[in-house]
């Protein structure tokens, strides 16, 4: 079988414990399910019966999570741990549990691939058989719930009144999980009928619930409220080894009682799930996570990442295979330092560790100096946004002194600091930090940053990106345009490539949450053929530019509000852009305040002159030029930025309405005086000739009205 089929197949569905789900039913689909060699109908080898043969379950694929859903369908309790164990050569049936999202799924998959000969090692599977923890968040954690071996096999809620510290320490144990760390009443819901009649005394040691002494309660109720509801804490079965730090190093689990390093080349793994890792061991944020170099004699466990990824206990992903491995997984943490709350490894509400407790920072103890220490210290891009209470509102305890970093140290706490003299912060003003993506994406090959075959720069190396899970689509590559600004995705391809070339893997899956696309990345890493993606979004042109051209004898100007042209120029706006592809046409769009006008030309040269004979008042408003190109099998267009022009009165225009403009007036200025000479006279008298000598002189024919009228009044 292709191993990149067996990876595509791998579990990353959740499962609610006590639920009945498709993934229920999809069991359906075999005539008969058991589990035989063991101590009872509840333990022993995972063999299916289909088609009327029985065979072996091959145990690969198979974490704790998956086998819990066997035992839960045959009515088994909890699982309690899985193992495998070899067979003599004799067919398989190879299940990926992911198979058992639905019945057609599991079907589909039967059809299409035979028994495997390969793998003759068997799921082993050991449940709780008489008890179980129902509703909870994970398989230690839920509402109690027994089984009496010797009634009719029904389940009963147990009474909080009938169950204390030291019974709750024996079903922890039995379930194979750590010590007791809740006990409460309806903590996972209300009591449902059937009530366990006895209350249990247990006295710590015991191997099982009911190996227990008990007596009878003589209850046949339990009051509202009162359902026993547990949480048992996850087993020391996590650690990272081989450095200075408890927070750095080879990660190393613990399973069937064996300490192991953790496959990197074979297990399902990115920085996300990393991260789960340094929170569970309350180590901040994963920084950075990559392979080590081992001895190939040395075994090591698998675990499912999916898995991880949704808030389950470490032991539960953890895959029953294991194997010889040439390159052990190592993780780095921030440990002194974290963002919580936010949306993605590098946002959130920052918190800082101090005498194994994590504080709240205030904002006025904050500034961008000491937030780009602890974008740097988090393997981020530089601060984007300082903002108070942005990822939720200050929590006990606050961080008592102020940060003065200088910006360039490696750590926040080796900044220099000095006492704030508060133990509160006011509301609002919790640090909310978001740390931009590192510049560590890219489109290579095309005709610009917004095309091409996508590469990914992880631990200082560029490499192609390829997806293992064929699931790459759209959605992923529209998250790579977003990344990149490059507007929306319009294409994306898988293309073969025959080179030999190191390659980052990718989880198209959680590049579909959103999730900064460093999270996403796959170990291991592989020297193959591969299959590259490629990406084209809609950002692939430049934008154009758009110039401005007069020929006139007078001038044009700039000013503030854009360019200035004379009425009745000529001009000429020209739109240009960068040599990307051949042809197109560029659109000259005008915006005025009534109106739109807009003109075309061809691309030559990649630019176009659209020439304005006269100017106008009408050519007044904003000009745009849009670049529009078929390429690709799509119509892609870019906008320039607007230009404002305005049309004012041509120099010739202003001479002939200046004189105009005089004329006028110096006719005015000769109406008016003469009016006043001749007002001077005495009433009945007609003025002497040298009383006329300055109005002769200004105008002339004022003089001549006034002695055609004089003669009028002699007559």
């Amino acid at each position: 079988m292709d191993h990149r089929v067996l990876i595509v197949l791998l579990w990353t569905s959740g499962f609610s414990p006590g639920l009945q789900t498709e993934e229920h039913d999809a069991f359906k689909v075999f005539d008969d399910i058991r589990l035989v060699g063991g101590s009872s109908r509840c333990s022993g080898d995972l063999e299916v019966k289909h088609q009327r043969v029985w065979r072996g379950v091959d145990h690969r694929y198979w974490d704790l999570k998956s086998a819990d859903r066997v035992c839960r369908y045959l009515d088994c309790g909890s699982v309690v741990r899985t193992s495998s164990t070899p067979r003599p050569p004799s067919p398989s049936w190879t299940i990926p549990p992911s198979c058992l999202k639905s019945e057609s799924r599991l079907t589909k998959w039967l059809e299409e691939w035979s028994p495997d000969l390969s793998f003759p090692t068997i799921l082993v599977i050991i449940c709780s058989d008489s008890v179980r923890l129902v509703n909870g968040k994970s398989l230690c954690s839920g509402r109690l719930e027994v089984k009496s071996n010797q009634s009719n096999q029904s389940w009963s809620s147990v009474c909080e009144d009938d169950f204390d510290l030291q019974d709750a320490e024996v079903v922890c144990r039995e379930l194979g999980c750590g010590a007791p760390s809740v006990l409460q009443g309806a903590l996972y819901g209300d009591m449902e009928a059937p009530v366990w009649t006895k209350e249990f005394q247990c006295g710590g040691h015991e191997s099982a619930l009911l190996d227990c002494d008990s007596s009878d309660s003589d209850r046949n109720t339990s009051s509202p409220g009162k359902a026993a509801g547990l949480t048992c804490s996850e087993l020391h079965n996590v650690r990272l080894v081989g450095e200075s730090s408890r927070c750095a190093g080879e990660l190393e689990m613990k399973q069937q009682g064996y300490w192991r390093p953790v496959d990197d080349r074979k297990s399902d793994w990115n920085l996300k799930t990393a991260d789960e890792v340094c929170r569970k061991l309350d180590c901040g944020s994963a920084v950075s996570t990559g392979g080590r170099e081992s001895d190939f004699d040395k075994r090591t466990w698998r675990i499912s990442s999916t898995c991880l990824q949704s808030k389950s206990a470490v032991r539960e992903c953890i895959l029953t295979d294991s194997d010889t491995s040439s390159s052990n997984l190592e993780i780095k943490c921030s440990e002194s330092v974290r963002l919580v709350n936010g949306k993605s490894l590098c946002s959130g509400r920052l918190e800082v560790k101090s005498n194994q407790s994590w504080s709240s920072v205030c904002e006025d103890d904050f500034d961008l100096q000491d937030a780009e220490v602890v974008c740097r210290v988090l393997g981020c891009g530089a601060p984007s946004v300082l903002q108070g209470a942005l990822y939720g509102d200050v929590e006990a305890p606050v961080w008592t002194k102020e940060f003065q970093c200088g910006g360039h140290e490696s750590a926040l706490l080796d900044c220099d600091s000095s006492d704030s003299d508060r133990n509160t912060c006011s509301p609002g003003k919790a640090v909310g930090l978001t740390c931009s993506e590192p510049d560590d994406v890219r489109l290579l090959g095309g005709s610009s940053r917004c095309d091409g075959t996508l590469e990914m720069k992880q631990h200082g190396e560029w490499r192609p990106v390829i997806d293992l899970d064929s699931q790459w689509d759209q959605k992923s590559a529209a998250a790579v345009c977003n990344r990149l600004d490059c507007g929306s995705a319009v294409s994306t391809n898988i293309s073969t490539s025959s080179s030999l070339k190191s390659v980052w893997w990718i989880q198209p899956s959680c590049v579909a949450s959103y999730s900064m696309l460093r999270e996403c990345l796959r170990l291991p890493s592989d020297t193959i053929g591969y299959d590259s993606l490629e990406v084209i979004c809609s950002d692939i042109l430049a934008q154009p530019n758009i110039s401005f051209a007069t020929f006139i004898d007078g001038v044009s100007e700039a000013n503030q509000q854009g360019i200035q042209v004379l009425m009745g120029s000529s001009f000429t706006i020209s739109c240009s852009i960068l040599p990307q592809y051949p042809g197109g046409s560029f659109q000259l769009i005008l915006t005025t305040s009534a109106t739109s006008q807009n003109h075309t030309l061809p691309a030559v040269n990649h630019s176009a002159h659209f020439l304005f004979s006269a100017a106008e008042p009408a050519h007044r408003g904003e000009y745009r030029c849009v670049y529009h190109l078929y390429v690709f099998s799509y119509n892609f267009s870019s906008e320039s930025q607007p230009l404002h022009l305005t049309v004012s009165a041509s120099v010739t225009d202003l001479i002939i309405r200046l004189v105009v403009l005089l004329v006028l007036m110096v006719l005015m200025v000769g109406s008016n005086a003469a009016v006043y000479c001749y007002c001077k006279a005495p009433r009945g008298q007609k003025p002497r000739r040298e009383d006329n000598m300055e109005l002769d002189h200004l105008g002339g024919a004022g003089d001549l009205l006034g002695e055609e009228a004089g003669a009028q009044g002699t007559e």
